[in-house]
Protein backbone atom coordinates (compact mmCIF):
# COMPACT_ATOMS: atom_id res chain seq x y z
CA UNK A 1 0.00 0.00 0.00
CA UNK A 2 2.08 2.91 -1.31
CA UNK A 3 -0.52 5.89 -0.52
CA UNK A 4 -1.35 5.88 3.20
CA UNK A 5 -3.44 9.33 3.11
CA UNK A 6 -7.15 9.34 3.06
CA UNK A 7 -6.92 6.19 4.05
CA UNK A 8 -10.48 3.97 5.01
CA UNK A 9 -10.55 3.69 8.88
CA UNK A 10 -13.26 0.90 9.12
CA UNK A 11 -13.59 -1.34 5.59
CA UNK A 12 -16.30 -4.24 5.55
CA UNK A 13 -16.20 -7.29 3.19
CA UNK A 14 -19.21 -9.17 2.03
CA UNK A 15 -17.04 -12.57 1.18
CA UNK A 16 -19.33 -13.96 -1.61
CA UNK A 17 -18.13 -16.39 -4.42
CA UNK A 18 -16.88 -19.78 -2.27
CA UNK A 19 -19.18 -22.08 -3.78
CA UNK A 20 -19.38 -21.12 -7.62
CA UNK A 21 -15.40 -20.41 -6.93
CA UNK A 22 -15.01 -24.64 -6.01
CA UNK A 23 -17.88 -25.41 -8.59
CA UNK A 24 -15.82 -23.77 -11.21
CA UNK A 25 -13.33 -26.20 -10.51
CA UNK A 26 -14.88 -29.22 -10.14
CA UNK A 27 -14.35 -29.48 -6.22
CA UNK A 28 -17.31 -29.98 -3.18
CA UNK A 29 -18.35 -26.56 -1.86
CA UNK A 30 -16.69 -27.18 1.47
CA UNK A 31 -13.45 -27.15 -0.35
CA UNK A 32 -14.04 -22.87 -1.50
CA UNK A 33 -15.34 -22.38 1.83
CA UNK A 34 -11.50 -23.77 3.13
CA UNK A 35 -9.55 -21.47 0.70
CA UNK A 36 -12.14 -18.68 1.43
CA UNK A 37 -10.69 -18.95 4.96
CA UNK A 38 -7.24 -18.92 4.11
CA UNK A 39 -8.11 -15.66 1.92
CA UNK A 40 -9.34 -14.21 5.08
CA UNK A 41 -6.38 -14.91 7.36
CA UNK A 42 -4.35 -13.48 4.58
CA UNK A 43 -6.35 -10.48 3.96
CA UNK A 44 -6.72 -9.55 7.91
CA UNK A 45 -3.08 -10.01 8.38
CA UNK A 46 -2.12 -7.72 5.32
CA UNK A 47 -5.14 -5.44 6.83
CA UNK A 48 -3.22 -5.19 10.35
CA UNK A 49 0.25 -5.11 8.53
CA UNK A 50 -0.96 -1.76 6.13
CA UNK A 51 -2.16 -0.07 9.56
CA UNK A 52 -5.83 -0.38 8.91
CA UNK A 53 -7.91 0.03 12.14
CA UNK A 54 -11.30 -2.30 11.80
CA UNK A 55 -12.73 -4.79 8.76
CA UNK A 56 -15.87 -6.28 9.53
CA UNK A 57 -16.22 -9.61 7.21
CA UNK A 58 -19.68 -11.33 6.40
CA UNK A 59 -19.40 -14.86 7.57
CA UNK A 60 -22.93 -16.44 7.91
CA UNK A 61 -25.64 -14.39 7.57
CA UNK A 62 -29.28 -14.98 9.48
CA UNK A 63 -30.69 -16.70 6.37
CA UNK A 64 -27.48 -18.78 5.39
CA UNK A 65 -29.48 -21.61 7.83
CA UNK A 66 -31.38 -22.32 4.78
CA UNK A 67 -28.41 -23.89 3.17
CA UNK A 68 -28.25 -27.64 3.07
CA UNK A 69 -27.12 -29.20 6.53
CA UNK A 70 -24.09 -30.59 5.14
CA UNK A 71 -22.75 -27.33 3.92
CA UNK A 72 -23.61 -25.31 7.20
CA UNK A 73 -21.77 -28.42 9.82
CA UNK A 74 -18.73 -27.85 7.83
CA UNK A 75 -18.75 -24.13 7.28
CA UNK A 76 -19.60 -23.81 11.00
CA UNK A 77 -16.46 -26.10 12.13
CA UNK A 78 -14.52 -24.57 10.27
CA UNK A 79 -15.65 -21.39 11.61
CA UNK A 80 -14.64 -22.52 14.85
CA UNK A 81 -11.31 -23.79 14.45
CA UNK A 82 -10.33 -20.40 12.73
CA UNK A 83 -11.27 -19.01 16.12
CA UNK A 84 -9.39 -21.26 17.92
CA UNK A 85 -6.64 -20.93 15.98
CA UNK A 86 -6.76 -17.31 16.24
CA UNK A 87 -6.98 -17.69 20.52
CA UNK A 88 -3.61 -19.64 20.20
CA UNK A 89 -2.17 -16.78 18.27
CA UNK A 90 -3.01 -14.17 20.52
CA UNK A 91 -0.35 -13.75 21.62
CA UNK A 92 1.81 -13.18 18.71
CA UNK A 93 -0.33 -11.31 16.20
CA UNK A 94 -2.06 -8.31 17.41
CA UNK A 95 -5.22 -9.03 16.26
CA UNK A 96 -8.12 -8.49 18.30
CA UNK A 97 -11.35 -10.64 17.15
CA UNK A 98 -15.13 -9.56 18.13
CA UNK A 99 -18.40 -11.54 16.76
CA UNK A 100 -21.07 -9.52 15.77
CA UNK A 101 -24.07 -11.40 15.19
CA UNK A 102 -26.70 -13.64 18.12
CA UNK A 103 -24.68 -15.75 19.19
CA UNK A 104 -27.49 -17.84 21.62
CA UNK A 105 -28.29 -19.77 18.74
CA UNK A 106 -24.80 -21.32 18.05
CA UNK A 107 -23.89 -24.23 19.58
CA UNK A 108 -22.39 -24.18 23.06
CA UNK A 109 -18.95 -25.23 21.68
CA UNK A 110 -18.71 -22.78 19.36
CA UNK A 111 -20.30 -20.04 22.27
CA UNK A 112 -17.07 -21.30 24.03
CA UNK A 113 -14.57 -20.58 21.10
CA UNK A 114 -16.24 -17.25 20.56
CA UNK A 115 -15.72 -15.98 24.05
CA UNK A 116 -12.29 -17.68 24.22
CA UNK A 117 -11.37 -15.78 21.12
CA UNK A 118 -12.60 -12.62 22.09
CA UNK A 119 -11.23 -12.70 25.86
CA UNK A 120 -7.54 -13.58 24.26
CA UNK A 121 -7.46 -11.37 22.11
CA UNK A 122 -9.58 -8.02 23.57
CA UNK A 123 -5.97 -6.83 24.67
CA UNK A 124 -4.60 -6.24 20.97
CA UNK A 125 -4.23 -3.22 19.98
CA UNK A 126 -3.99 -3.51 15.99
CA UNK A 127 -6.67 -4.11 13.83
CA UNK A 128 -10.33 -5.13 14.86
CA UNK A 129 -11.36 -7.92 13.36
CA UNK A 130 -15.53 -8.03 13.24
CA UNK A 131 -16.67 -11.38 12.00
CA UNK A 132 -20.59 -11.19 11.49
CA UNK A 133 -21.49 -14.41 12.63
CA UNK A 134 -25.47 -15.37 12.27
CA UNK A 135 -25.85 -11.86 11.75
CA UNK A 136 -28.23 -9.45 9.53
CA UNK A 137 -28.96 -6.19 9.17
CA UNK A 138 -32.45 -6.47 10.25
CA UNK A 139 -32.29 -8.37 13.00
CA UNK A 140 -29.34 -6.36 14.55
CA UNK A 141 -31.95 -3.29 14.53
CA UNK A 142 -35.08 -5.29 15.51
CA UNK A 143 -32.74 -6.10 18.56
CA UNK A 144 -31.71 -2.77 18.88
CA UNK A 145 -35.55 -1.31 18.76
CA UNK A 146 -36.44 -3.71 21.62
CA UNK A 147 -33.51 -2.98 23.83
CA UNK A 148 -34.48 0.62 23.44
CA UNK A 149 -38.09 0.06 23.65
CA UNK A 150 -37.33 -1.64 27.18
CA UNK A 151 -35.61 1.08 28.74
CA UNK A 152 -38.39 3.58 28.03
CA UNK A 153 -40.81 0.97 29.64
CA UNK A 154 -38.44 0.75 32.83
CA UNK A 155 -38.77 4.85 32.65
CA UNK A 156 -35.04 4.65 31.61
CA UNK A 157 -35.09 6.90 29.19
CA UNK A 158 -37.62 9.17 27.37
CA UNK A 159 -39.18 8.40 23.42
CA UNK A 160 -37.59 12.20 22.93
CA UNK A 161 -34.46 10.71 24.10
CA UNK A 162 -34.25 7.96 20.54
CA UNK A 163 -31.81 9.45 18.75
CA UNK A 164 -30.10 7.82 15.84
CA UNK A 165 -26.87 7.81 18.20
CA UNK A 166 -28.48 5.88 20.69
CA UNK A 167 -29.61 3.83 18.46
CA UNK A 168 -25.96 2.82 17.04
CA UNK A 169 -25.08 2.54 20.76
CA UNK A 170 -27.37 -0.30 20.59
CA UNK A 171 -26.09 -2.28 17.53
CA UNK A 172 -23.23 -4.84 17.31
CA UNK A 173 -20.97 -2.10 16.57
CA UNK A 174 -21.81 0.36 19.71
CA UNK A 175 -18.43 2.39 20.13
CA UNK A 176 -17.29 1.61 16.44
CA UNK A 177 -16.72 3.86 13.45
CA UNK A 178 -18.72 3.09 10.78
CA UNK A 179 -17.63 1.18 7.74
CA UNK A 180 -15.98 3.97 5.39
CA UNK A 181 -15.88 1.04 2.34
CA UNK A 182 -17.62 -2.04 1.93
CA UNK A 183 -16.65 -4.70 -0.82
CA UNK A 184 -18.64 -7.05 -2.08
CA UNK A 185 -16.81 -9.74 -4.56
CA UNK A 186 -17.96 -12.51 -6.61
CA UNK A 187 -19.66 -9.48 -9.17
CA UNK A 188 -23.03 -9.84 -7.08
CA UNK A 189 -24.38 -6.02 -6.75
CA UNK A 190 -26.07 -5.90 -3.42
CA UNK A 191 -25.37 -5.75 0.41
CA UNK A 192 -27.79 -8.94 1.27
CA UNK A 193 -28.33 -7.24 4.90
CA UNK A 194 -25.04 -6.53 5.16
CA UNK A 195 -24.12 -3.50 8.18
CA UNK A 196 -27.17 -1.48 6.46
CA UNK A 197 -27.40 1.26 9.59
CA UNK A 198 -23.90 1.66 9.65
CA UNK A 199 -23.25 1.63 5.87
CA UNK A 200 -25.41 4.59 5.27
CA UNK A 201 -22.66 6.70 4.00
CA UNK A 202 -20.09 4.11 2.48
CA UNK A 203 -18.42 4.05 -0.47
CA UNK A 204 -19.70 0.66 -2.07
CA UNK A 205 -17.08 -1.36 -4.33
CA UNK A 206 -18.09 -4.93 -6.56
CA UNK A 207 -15.33 -6.88 -7.66
CA UNK A 208 -15.71 -9.71 -10.12
CA UNK A 209 -13.43 -11.75 -8.56
CA UNK A 210 -14.77 -14.46 -6.45
CA UNK A 211 -13.85 -14.30 -2.76
CA UNK A 212 -11.07 -17.47 -2.42
CA UNK A 213 -9.42 -15.70 -5.65
CA UNK A 214 -9.02 -12.01 -3.83
CA UNK A 215 -5.65 -10.86 -3.15
CA UNK A 216 -3.28 -8.27 -0.69
CA UNK A 217 -3.45 -6.64 -4.65
CA UNK A 218 -7.05 -6.06 -4.67
CA UNK A 219 -7.28 -4.81 -1.49
CA UNK A 220 -4.72 -1.91 -2.27
CA UNK A 221 -6.95 -1.54 -5.50
CA UNK A 222 -10.14 -0.86 -3.56
CA UNK A 223 -8.32 1.48 -1.76
CA UNK A 224 -6.81 3.43 -4.27
CA UNK A 225 -10.48 3.26 -5.75
CA UNK A 226 -11.77 4.49 -2.29
CA UNK A 227 -9.51 7.41 -2.04
CA UNK A 228 -10.24 8.60 -5.81
CA UNK A 229 -13.77 9.22 -4.69
CA UNK A 230 -15.18 12.42 -3.72
CA UNK A 231 -17.62 11.79 -0.38
CA UNK A 232 -19.90 14.26 0.48
CA UNK A 233 -22.08 12.75 3.09
CA UNK A 234 -25.49 14.01 1.75
CA UNK A 235 -24.12 17.63 1.69
CA UNK A 236 -24.06 18.40 -1.98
Amino acid sequence: MDNKKNMPTHIGIIMDGNRRWAKSKGKPVSYGHKEGAKTLEKIVRYSNKIGLKYITVYAFSTENWKRAEDEVKSLMMLLQNYLDDYSKRANTENIKVKILGDISALSDKMQKSIQNCMERTKNNTGVTFNIALNYGGRDEITKATKQIAKKVKNGEIEVEEITPELISNNLYTKGQPDPDLIIRTSGEKRLSGFLIWQSIYAEILFIEKNWPDFSEKDLDYAIAEYQKRNRKFGAG
